[in-house]
């Protein structure tokens, strides 16, 4: 899942200089986070409205990052031709699947953070760094270039205090890893030396 968070209101504000809005949400990731359902999508178009705003429409896609046909959109939300901006309430990727097909102006409600999950109802943070060379199961299933604020590699950098990271105070991962590790009997893999990840893996443009 996706993590995002709300832009504060008055920053939103500042960046849409039209007039006419029209609001899209997301049924996947951002309404579990309750930042781009049915709820969120009304919120925000009170707000806009009570801040001078002329919102024309909403609706919340069943996936702002996954569209079929733009021209389904419009058929289904023909007040969309009335905005002058679109105002999407989902991670970076519906904003950006949007901004390719539709010709206005799209503007972002929340911003992107992580890839994370939903773990017994708790939403968890940067279980991954998307690097496209996953070796996961080295690290007892935890991975430190999503939870590692250095992306360490080969073990702690030694900044840690009393278990905390130094950058930002959270656990240091390597904590957890060599934890995992022992418990699965596994702490001879703690010994085997990570080259740098292949970068060309990450992300490719065809």
């Amino acid at each position: 899942m996706i993590i995002s968070r709300q832009k504060e209101f008055r920053d939103i504000l500042k960046t849409i200089e039209q007039q006419n809005i029209f609001i899209i949400g997301c049924g996947k990731c951002a309404a579990k986070q309750h930042l781009g359902g049915e709820t969120e999508v009304l919120e925000m178009k009170r707000k806009l409205g009570k801040s001078g705003k002329n919102v024309v429409g909403c609706t919340v896609l069943s996936s702002a990052c996954n569209i079929a046909s733009w021209d389904d959109v419009l058929t289904q939300n023909p007040d969309i031709k009335k905005a002058e901006a679109l105002l999407v309430m989902s991670c970076g990727g519906g904003v950006s699947i949007i901004s390719s097909v539709a010709e206005k102006a799209v503007y972002p409600a929340l911003d992107t953070e992580s890839l994370g999950g939903v773990c017994r109802d708790t939403t968890v943070l940067e279980q991954c760094g998307m690097c496209g060379e996953c070796d996961i199961w080295i690290f007892g299933g935890i991975c430190p270039i999503g939870q590692c604020s250095k992306n360490m590699l080969n073990g702690p950098c030694g900044g840690a205090v009393e278990g905390k990271c130094e950058v930002d105070e959270r656990k240091c991962v390597w904590d957890e890893i060599h934890t995992k590790l022992k418990s699965l009997g596994r702490l001879e893999l703690l010994k085997e030396i990570h080259h740098p990840k292949d970068h060309s893996k990450k992300r490719r443009r065809k």
